[in-house]
This record gives C-alpha cells, sequence and structure tokens, in this order.
C-alpha cells in the first residue's frame, strides 16, 4: 500500500485509517508486505496493489461469455454512487450509519467468487467497480459476444436510482455469465443473486425498457484511459 498525506492530518485518523485497512486484511487471510508513506499537498492518497494466485486452469476470465448464456450480478447496485453524489451536493453523510457502510465499507464478494469458481458455475466474470455498462461491455468485447439487459430486472439499491445502478460503480459486486442449464442459486454465501439478461450473438450492449423496447446501452461507467476535455 501506498499512502500520501496532508501535513496537517491528525495521528488518529491515521492509525484509524490503518486499523480498517488491517481489519479487512485480517478478515481475507491477506499480508500487507510494504509500501510508502509520503506527503500530499491536498487530501489523501493512496493505492492498493494484491497479488494472489488461483487454481492451474481455474481463473474465471472476461472472455468466456457464449450467445444464449443468462447474465447475473450479485447484491445490489448504485447504492455507492448515490452516496456519493449526495456528498457532493454537499449533504451530511456518517461512515458510521448502517445504510452508509456500503460505501465507505464495501464488502469483496471473495466467498460468491470461491463458490463459483469451485462449482465451475460461470463462463466469464467481472468485479462492477467501473459500473455495470462499462463493466459489461468489457465482458463483451473480451468475449466476441452481445447481451441484453432487462431494466426491469435490475436490483437498484434503495435510495439510488436506474442511471446510477447501470452507471455508478464502486459497488464491487460481481457480475457473471452463466450457461443456460446452469442451476445458479438466489443466494450465494449470503449474498443476493439476481438474473437480469442474456448474452446474444450481436455484438452490441441493448437494455429492454419496460415499455417493450431496446435501446443501445451505452458504456458511461468509469472509463480509465478515456480522453476528457
Amino acid at each position: 500500500m501506498s499512502l500520501a498525506l496532508p501535513r496537517d492530518i491528525s495521528q488518529s485518523w491515521t492509525n484509524g485509517f490503518l486499523r480498517g485497512f488491517l481489519k479487512l486484511a485480517r478478515k481475507y487471510g491477506v499480508t500487507l508486505a510494504g509500501g510508502d508513506v509520503s506527503e500530499s499537498p491536498k487530501g489523501v492518497l493512496t493505492d492498493v496493489m494484491v497479488v494472489g494466485s488461483v487454481p492451474k486452469r481455474g481463473a474465471i476470465l472476461r472472455s468466456g461469455a457464449k450467445p444464449g448464456d443468462l447474465i447475473y450480478v450479485t447484491g445490489s447496485l448504485g447504492g455507492s454512487r448515490a452516496i456519493l453524489q449526495s456528498l457532493f451536493d454537499g449533504g451530511q453523510v456518517s461512515a458510521i450509519s448502517p445504510e452508509y457502510r456500503r460505501h465507505f465499507y464495501p464488502e469483496p464478494r471473495v466467498g460468491v467468487g470461491e463458490f463459483l469458481q469451485k462449482k465451475r458455475l460461470t463462463s466469464a466474470m467481472i468485479d462492477l467497480s467501473d459500473g455495470l455498462s462499462t463493466d459489461l461491455a468489457h465482458i463483451c468485447e473480451e468475449s466476441g459476444v452481445g447481451a441484453v439487459i432487462d431494466e426491469g430486472s435490475l436490483p437498484v439499491a434503495g435510495g439510488s436510482s436506474l442511471d446510477f445502478a447501470l452507471h455508478g460503480g464502486e459497488d464491487y459486486e460481481l457480475l457473471f455469465t452463466a450457461g443456460p442449464r446452469r442451476r445458479v442459486p438466489a443466494s450465494i454465501a449470503g449474498v443476493k443473486v439476481t438474473e437480469i439478461g442474456k448474452v446474444t450473438r450481436k455484438k452490441r450492449v441493448l437494455l429492454a425498457t419496460a415499455d417493450g423496447k431496446k435501446k443501445r446501452l451505452e458504456a458511461s461507467g468509469w472509463e480509465h484511459f478515456k480522453k476528457t476535455s
């Protein structure tokens, strides 16, 4: 982990940050094995690199989705983006309030991923860090397929919106595909799993709306290397 801190930040804040970081690391058996601390002229900056391994030929890639596969997501979508928007709008948000934990204390879906890998249920998978529309586009591009998402099936988080659920990001849920004959549980490791669409042969991503129409779903989430004006 690398950490850059303003000169005037309190030691108590730094201690609290590290306690939270190490608590989650211990939960999942991860060791903090180094990093760097430096000064930041404004704000707190941090980056984390995680190194691990998977069983031989056991990695679930983005490139395995096939036409006819069903599309699933874990948990609910858009909650983190809604909280972030509230902060941008000047709202008062408490990090310790239960309704805001999804944003301040994201929980990695390790148990779900392990279950899906061991049961060999999935054909492709990605985590939803950049938004459903963008991360689904990654799967479709790598797999050479398209998709249709059912608007009415999306598990929109309470207090959020359809737009945030589609494009918001930072939910860290799992998006995966599975063959139509695979029996995917409605709940895995205590986490809800929802079927939201289908993989298609045509290489385009569509959103099936409540009025029965289909429209192109543009990848409007976060794109790391997108040029901005």
